[in-house]
């Protein structure tokens, strides 16, 4: 016991020492002052803090640093969703001219390398003697997504609004999701995105899906935090032409921005459908067949390989 005391005394005294000897080096009577004066002018506005050994100081407010931005929803909230709600989405093919912006749009609010889309749109043919036309693809957000039935770590998951989202904080980027996905909806970060330095430094969260990260699986998130504000999705909104709407299939209401359909009627009027029904996967995305088409195809990349041949 009395060796016990002992070294706890010595240690304590070390340590006070360490700190007399620390605080002789510096000069500086507030820790919150910067090194040199030229770095920061005092504003001459006073808060008031406690300090590490619990007394109150008052510090200059332009000596503060800033609290790296958390995100808004916590971890726990944002993987059990928004209740009440099933989230859908409807595409309409007679309407999709390739111009992209929907492509851009995501591209830019989610900060995704440059080369990697999260909502690709394909040129489409059904039979030799049939009309072309372009079907944007995005996540399908599956009842039955067997994304997350093969993640060995629950970073793919399913909110109980019907969103299919990524935590990339759990991704260890084994892939296996990419493999299970029918729809190759899902890209991996092979190199680091390459996003600003303020938006790397922000804590991930998985309702923005921001900030990417390397080595982890990124994929259409149907825009949670938008829908958390009441609002739409960043595709929805950038396209011109009205060809996505979003909404709610409990409240059977989906709407592009300027137009607002019952889903139900919408779906059985235009004879609606979903990609590859016959695996079971149930998506939440719907489609609406390219007939009594808005524009004529055109495909504007193979006419820019043409000038430059």
């Amino acid at each position: 016991m009395e060796t016990t005391d002992n070294s706890r005394r010595a240690f304590i005294a070390t340590s006070l020492l360490a700190g007399l000897a620390l605080a002789g080096c510096s000069t500086k009577k507030n820790p919150f002052e910067p090194d040199t004066l030229d770095e920061v002018k005092p504003s001459g506005e006073m808060v008031k803090l406690l300090s590490v050994d619990g007394k109150v100081i008052e510090v200059d407010k332009a000596f503060l640093k800033p609290v790296p931005d958390l995100p808004a929803i916590p971890n726990d909230v944002a993987r059990k969703g928004i209740a009440g709600k099933k989230f859908v989405m409807v595409i309409d093919l007679s309407r999709c001219k390739s111009l992209k912006k929907c492509q851009a749009a995501c591209n830019h609010m989610h900060h995704i390398h440059p080369g990697q889309n999260w909502i690709k749109v394909y040129p489409m043919q059904d039979a030799e003697h049939t009309a072309p036309y372009w079907e944007p693809t995005t996540c399908m957000h599956c009842d039955e997504p067997p994304c997350v039935k093969v993640c060995p770590v629950d970073a793919t998951f399913k909110r109980q609004d019907g969103i299919v989202l990524i935590d990339s904080d759990r991704c260890i980027g084994c892939r296996f999701c990419m493999a299970a996905c029918p729809y190759s909806s899902r890209v991996f970060n092979w190199e680091d995105p390459g996003v600003p330095e303020d938006i790397a430094k922000q804590s991930y969260s998985c309702e923005t899906s921001v900030p990417q990260k390397k080595g982890t699986v990124g994929k259409c998130d149907f825009c949670p935090d938008m829908a958390r504000k009441g609002e739409l999705p960043h595709c929805v909104s950038a396209c011109p032409n009205g060809v996505f709407a979003f909404g709610d299939m409990l409240e059977d209401t989906v709407t592009n921005g300027s137009e607002t359909f019952r889903f139900s009627d919408l779906i059985r009027d235009k004879a609606g459908y979903r990609l590859m029904e016959d695996l079971g996967t149930k998506p939440s995305v719907y489609y609406l067949p390219p007939v009594n088409r808005n524009f004529p195809f055109e495909n504007h990349e193979e006419k820019e390989e043409g000038k430059h041949s």
